[in-house]
């Protein structure tokens, strides 16, 4: 069964949309009844994303995204319908809330998952301080690891078996099937199965809810991969998760440090640096950065400085200025790791090396400048070029002027000279962003395009009329009495037509309009473009005429259709009877 609306209704009338907002974006500006703050969605300086507390909705007028506080929390946590509705529950104290079959059998799925990791961690943990754990802890103890550590991360060991997890398991009442799905196994070339974790530091990754997730493991002896990790399952997606953030969540540094390898973030846990994680045996993804922005402002990247390393942190870069961070990138002399730096120099110089780390933009002129060594003229040349060409982008005079002065002084040319290099590209990227703009919005389909990507109009014209009796009538519902209204089957866009079909069963109804009963029938690009359309300009003095314009629109569309495939019968009447 459906979650009943009444249940709906009640959630979002006790989840107050500020305050869940809130938590995770800073809201302050404010522009009538409205506040503004920072899209947490797309990468923006200007606050575009407005939160209305009459209407407990959100839209951003940057990308488009919107909708009620479970779509927000849909959004934020990228979880589905039902998970975002239980948080909130959980959070107003609430039950939880009822469900159908379908996503009752999911939703037991996952939590048996969540409970099959967890016993799987706490046998890796036993198996760690037990007889068989001797390898495993001689390794911990030469990689001076801490039982502390060992039981705030809660390392583990797997046995160098076939199948000691999987005979331990299905003591508990796991399945083989249960143990395949959390990845913990693997088939067989003669249909059996073995365990997928062997001879193995175990290391499990737990989300920021606290739920164990998945694993990595690191060999212990020879072998490849160094590093194993849990494959794609229902609970468990590296490119969406990160190791130690559980714990890096909490720290108070204002920063969060991002290294490559798990015993590395341990490393730097248990000498005070409590805000480390990694990435699981990924470059940074767009996903994780955006799990990062939800805690911190700033990352310190502490990558490895072979070029693999320098490669890793210039895509990282990339993919965190998108989301407005503070970066910075810290380079570890005479050491290949933060681990083996911090066993050799202790945890002040770490820190030492942490304020002295340059930004990014410092960071990526001293690259240019070993690829461009301006020792010759034709090498000062292309450094400055390449600078310039970086410089150009900065959003900042004051930091195009800094830096330009100091690309000049190490190339040894002049600071003016730089700077109009600098402001040359600058003004010929702003001429080319015009130029474009320009072309766009000569295009009359693009502009009438909705602010949401994934959704597209077939028939511009139609579909803004479309969307201007929707408005309207979600304005105002009495619209709709003594008229002859289209069908939603009329309407020229599928995505228009389901918005106005919940629309008007809810006037027909004498019902008001929840966010929350809207987000459960509509999906979050439909709720986004909703929302959107809802806060379309509007004459409501000519509301009238313009709902009478909007739907001979709308009927003329169906007409021209009609005829169209009338012809088109036709046509195909006189080709079965051989007719020219």
């Amino acid at each position: 069964m459906p979650i009943p609306e009444q249940y709906l209704d009640e959630l979002t009338a006790r989840c107050d949309i500020v305050e869940q907002v809130s938590r995770y974006v800073p809201l302050t500006k404010k522009s009538g009844s409205n506040l503004f703050g920072l899209c947490p969605f797309h990468n923006e300086k200007t606050p575009s994303f407005s939160v209305s507390p009459s209407k407990q909705i959100y839209h951003c007028f940057g990308c488009g995204k919107g909708g009620g506080v479970i779509n927000f929390i849909m959004e934020i946590e990228n979880l589905s319908f039902q998970d975002a509705v239980t948080v909130l529950a959980e959070r107003v104290g609430m039950p939880p809330p009822p469900t159908d079959e379908k996503e009752a059998e999911s939703s037991s799925r996952r939590k048996k998952l969540h409970e099959l990791n967890r016993e799987a961690g706490l046998f890796f943990h036993e198996q760690l301080l037990g007889p068989n754990g001797g390898p495993a802890r001689d390794y911990v103890n030469r990689r001076g690891i801490s039982g502390t550590m060992v039981k705030n991360f809660g390392l583990g060991f797997a046995p160098d078996s076939w199948s000691a997890l999987t005979d331990a398991m299905l003591k508990k009442g796991y399945t083989r099937q249960d143990l395949f799905d959390a990845g913990l196994m693997k088939h067989g070339r003669n249909g059996g199965g073995y365990d997928a974790f062997r001879n193995r530091l175990m290391f499990p990754v737990i989300d920021v809810r606290g739920s164990v997730i998945g694993f990595s493991g690191r060999i212990l002896g020879d072998g490849e991969p160094k590093y194993l990790n849990s494959p794609e399952t229902a609970v468990f997606s590296k490119s969406r998760n990160l190791f130690g953030l559980n714990l890096a969540k909490k720290t108070k540094s204002g920063y969060i440090i991002l290294v490559e390898g798990n015993i590395d973030v341990v490393s730097l846990h248990q000498a005070g640096f409590d805000g480390a994680v990694a990435s699981l045996g990924t470059s940074l993804t767009p996903e994780q950065a955006r799990l990062i922005s939800n805690y911190t402002k700033e990352v310190v990247l502490c990558y490895d400085s072979d070029e693999a390393g320098r490669k890793a942190s210039q895509r990282a870069i990339g993919i965190l200025e998108k989301l407005d961070m503070k970066i910075r990138v810290l380079q570890v002399p005479g050491a290949k790791d933060p681990d083996e730096f911090i066993q050799k120099n202790g945890a002040d110089a770490f820190r030492n090396l942490i304020d002295r780390s340059a930004n990014q933009v410092e960071y990526r002129l001293r690259l240019l400048e070993e690829n461009n060594p301006p020792d010759t003229d034709e090498g000062k040349v292309d450094y400055v070029k390449a600078a310039a060409a970086l410089l150009a982008a900065l959003p900042s005079p004051v930091e195009r002027e800094v830096y330009a002065a100091r690309a000049a002084e190490r190339a040894g040319t002049s600071r003016q000279a730089v700077i109009a290099e600098v402001e040359r590209l600058r003004k010929l990227r702003i001429s080319r962003e015009k130029k474009k703009e320009g072309q766009d919005n000569t295009r009359p389909t693009q502009t009438a395009q909705p602010p949401v990507k994934s959704i597209r109009y077939a028939d511009p014209r139609s579909a803004r009329a479309e969307e201007g009796l929707i408005r309207l009538l979600s304005l105002d519902p009495g619209l709709a009495k003594g008229r002859d209204l289209p069908a939603p089957e009329d309407f020229s866009s599928p995505e228009l037509g389901k918005i106005y079909d919940e629309l008007l069963f809810r006037i027909r109804n004498g019902e008001a309009l929840s966010p929350g009963v809207l987000a459960a029938r509509l999906t979050p690009d439909e709720m986004s473009l909703f929302v959107a359309i809802q806060g379309g300009t509007v004459d409501m003095a000519n509301a009238d005429r313009a709902m009478a314009d909007y739907i001979k629109i709308i009927a003329a569309r169906k007409d021209q259709q009609m005829d169209l495939r009338e012809l088109a019968e036709q046509k195909r009447k006189k080709v079965s009877e051989g007719k020219p």
